[in-house]
């Protein structure tokens, strides 16, 4: 990595520091992260897998993921707020997971969480969207001392504050905002990075759900 934050990998191309040019997290640094995503079932897994990460890192869950999705149910939100003790404690006997009763046991609440906030907007993505920050926070250059010096935003603490308020649990401001980043709500890919133009043209002919 140089002063940057960007790496070159074996194919050339110019990178983001964090994949750390590990082949997994190369293909989820450029299919994925910072792409915007509208499908309700996709934010709620997010959300939710980015609470697990609290206090590890997102490769850990990453290369968990898939047996995150077979324990609760593809993160269908109906499916898990349905969850029952029983479900709980197979969920905790699961070693293909990360077995943290509390952060489990958030899943299950903030998927009841997720009914209450979508019989109200209509969709996850309808709300999590209204709060995509403006031009006027967003920084001018994108680069590694403005990533690592802002973990969290403005509207990242605003969102952790009315989603708590709501009931939402694990879902502090730094959680927020890797939220955001991975989603699209910004485009933190670093200026250099083979992917940030392409995430930016996504972005801009992006439909933004209730527009």
């Amino acid at each position: 990595m140089d002063i940057a934050g960007i790496s070159t990998g074996p194919d050339g191309r110019d990178r983001c520091f964090w994949q750390g040019g590990l082949a997994d997290y190369i293909r989820y640094h450029d299919e994925e992260w910072g792409r915007p995503v509208t499908y309700d079932t996709r934010l709620f897994e997010k959300i939710c897998l980015e609470g697990f990460q609290s206090g590890l890192s997102w490769l850990t869950i990453l290369r968990k993921r898939e047996n995150f999705r077979a324990a609760f149910a593809g993160f269908d939100i109906d499916a898990v707020a349905a969850f029952t003790d029983e479900d709980i404690s197979r969920c905790l006997a699961d070693a293909g997971i990360v077995r943290h009763r509390g952060k489990i046991v958030s899943t299950v609440n903030n998927a009841r969480c997720a009914q209450a906030l979508r019989a109200e907007f209509g969709s996850l993505a309808r709300y999590f969207w209204s709060h995509e920050p403006s031009e006027a926070e967003r920084p001018k250059v994108v680069d590694y001392p403005t990533l690592i010096a802002n973990p969290t935003t403005p509207t990242s603490t605003a969102l952790s504050k009315d989603l708590k308020k709501r009931g939402w649990t694990f879902v502090g401001p730094t959680t927020v905002y890797a939220f955001m980043q991975a989603m699209g709500l910004v485009n933190d890919h670093i200026e250099g990075c083979c992917c940030r133009a392409g995430v930016e043209t996504l972005r801009r002919e992006f439909i933004r759900p209730g527009q």
